[in-house]
């Protein structure tokens, strides 16, 4: 399969959302209200530097994976850090260079913005993701807290 990356565009909105919505499931995250999807491609495609931004995967004329990415400033690093939020591939397109494609292509967007440092989280049991991510980053000791809600 031969895969490109490239920016999400506004002809890509129904292949994003399936996908998006299939990342949203795939974390349990079933039935999300429509305004959640109309409101983060929104704001994909506004363009503003400091929000986030939107690269697809597309083989054979459909789109396969997606990721979305932001800079932001770090107290450690003056330059910034990317946080790599979203990494998706479709189900039939897994174990084919896919997240690799997306990933390189985010490394390749921080390196021409002059902020080597990314970094993302995924679930413990995404054992398949995780074989992916200790072939192309190094694994943080940190454990991540979140406020109950």
């Amino acid at each position: 399969m031969s895969v490109t990356v490239r920016p999400l565009g506004p002809a890509d909105r129904d292949g994003w959302q399936a996908l998006y919505a299939g990342y949203q499931a795939f974390y349990g995250f079933h039935d999300r209200p429509q305004g959640l999807y109309d409101s983060a491609f929104a704001r994909l495609m506004a363009g503003d530097p400091r929000d986030f931004h939107g690269l697809v995967a597309e083989a054979d004329g459909a789109l396969v994976g997606l990721t979305h990415f932001v800079f932001h400033p770090n107290l450690w690093r003056p330059e910034g850090v990317c946080y790599l939020q979203d990494l998706f591939t479709a189900e039939g397109a897994r174990g084919r260079g896919v997240a690799r494609a997306l990933i390189e292509a985010v490394y390749a967007r921080a390196d021409a913005a002059g902020v080597p440092a990314v970094y993302w989280l995924t679930a413990e049991d995404n054992y398949p993701g995780r074989m992916l991510y200790d072939r192309v980053a190094v694994r943080s000791p940190f454990i991540r807290y979140n406020r109950p809600t």
